[in-house]
């Protein structure tokens, strides 16, 4: 896609920002509404500030936010931002982590092999709070941990485009994604409207640099190229 000058006015309305201006700025405006987008890097990249900046922003638009976690807590997310002066009141966090009893060995299932029942019991409840909140927001954080349960990468894409089905058309929607495989990656690159990668380039003296590129928005003219 060509590079975008000055996004035009009238499709502003129709975009979800960000947060992040610099951002909204190489996506020509924001996210387009309504879709799913990919926000991959390695751990440190930033992939969780900017998506409570993502949860922020919605919350000043007056929008239904829903943060659902799969590895980390909802009170470490809420340190985190406000480490970063990010204000969450108002959104909706919901842990889905596995329970303390499902790691012990007689919680274990012995017909059925444990990444099955929890692929499924995990799906069901990301699928259930969807449908209790109607977001028009939603971050889903992260991606690796239905990727593991999943193991097969059919399998966890068919997951991806099923969740896909059962969420509100109007709800634009975050994946965040460590890249801990890169077949996977690609699989995902093909279902998700966008895909934004986060980068930090080590250098022989100072600080590491981040970097941003967005590699893929549909339909839609974007800022090629690497953004600090």
């Amino acid at each position: 896609m060509g590079q975008l000058e000055t996004p035009p006015s009238t499709l502003v309305n129709d975009r979800s920002r960000s947060g992040c201006p610099g951002l909204d700025d190489v996506l020509g405006g924001g996210f387009p509404r309504g879709h799913f987008y990919l926000l991959e890097g390695e751990p440190g990249t930033g992939k969780t500030t900017l998506a409570l900046q993502f949860v922020e922003e919605g919350l000043r638009n007056g929008e239904s936010v829903l943060y659902i976690t799969l590895s980390e807590s909802s009170d470490d997310l809420h340190l985190v931002a406000r480490s970063h002066g990010i204000q969450l009141e108002g959104a909706n966090f919901v842990d889905l982590k596995p329970y303390e009893e499902d790691l012990k060995p007689e919680g274990q299932y012995t017909v059925f092999h444990p990444s099955e029942i929890e692929l499924g019991d995990r799906m069901q409840s990301i699928v259930s709070e969807v449908e209790r909140y109607k977001p028009d927001r939603l971050v889903i954080d992260a991606l690796s941990e239905l990727r593991m349960l999943a193991k097969d990468p059919l399998r966890y894409r068919r997951q991806v485009i099923s969740l896909r089905e059962f969420t509100p058309p109007t709800c634009t929607v975050l994946l965040l994604d460590d890249r801990s495989s890169r077949q996977s990656d690609l699989e995902l690159h093909s279902i998700v409207h966008g895909v934004v990668m986060l980068e930090k380039v080590h250098r022989e003296y100072g600080k590491t640099r981040r970097r941003a590129e967005v590699s893929k928005l549909r339909g839609s003219a974007f800022r090629e190229g690497y953004h600090d």
